[in-house]
C-alpha cells in the first residue's frame, strides 16, 4: 500500500501541472492529504461524485503520461544506479590512499550531491 501512495505522489509531482486545477486539487487532497471524498466535496463545494470523477480522470491522465514518457521509471533506475555507485565508492575509499583516495572522495561527494 505504501508503494502505491508513493507512486501516486510521484505521479503528481512529475506530471501534476498537466492536470486541470480541479483535478490536481482533488487528487492532491485525496492522496497526499488523505481526505475522504466527502471532505473534499464539502471543502470544494461540489458533489462527492464530482470529486470521484476528477480523481479518476486525473489518475488516468497521470498513468498515461508515465506510460508514454517513463520519467518516473528512469528516475528510479538512475537513483538505484547512484546508490550502487555510492556503495562501490565507499569500498574503494577504504582500499585506496593518496591521489586515488582523493579522487574516490571527490566522486563520492559528487554522487551524494546528486542523491540529495
Amino acid at each position: 500500500m505504501e508503494e502505491g501512495r508513493l507512486m501516486q505522489s510521484m505521479l503528481l509531482d512529475f506530471y501534476g501541472e498537466l492536470l486541470t486545477e480541479k483535478q490536481r486539487e482533488c487528487y492532491d487532497l485525496h492522496f497526499n492529504e488523505d481526505l475522504s471524498l466527502s471532505e473534499i466535496a464539502e471543502q470544494a463545494g461540489v458533489s462527492r461524485q464530482g470529486v470521484w470523477d476528477n480523481i479518476r480522470r486525473a489518475e488516468a491522465a497521470l498513468q498515461e503520461m508515465e506510460a508514454k514518457t517513463g520519467l518516473i521509471r528512469r528516475f528510479r533506475d538512475t537513483r538505484r544506479g547512484l546508490e550502487a555507485l555510492r556503495e562501490l565508492l565507499g569500498e574503494l575509499r577504504g582500499e585506496t590512499e593518496g591521489r586515488a583516495r582523493e579522487l574516490a572522495d571527490q566522486a563520492a561527494d559528487a554522487v551524494e550531491r546528486l542523491l540529495d
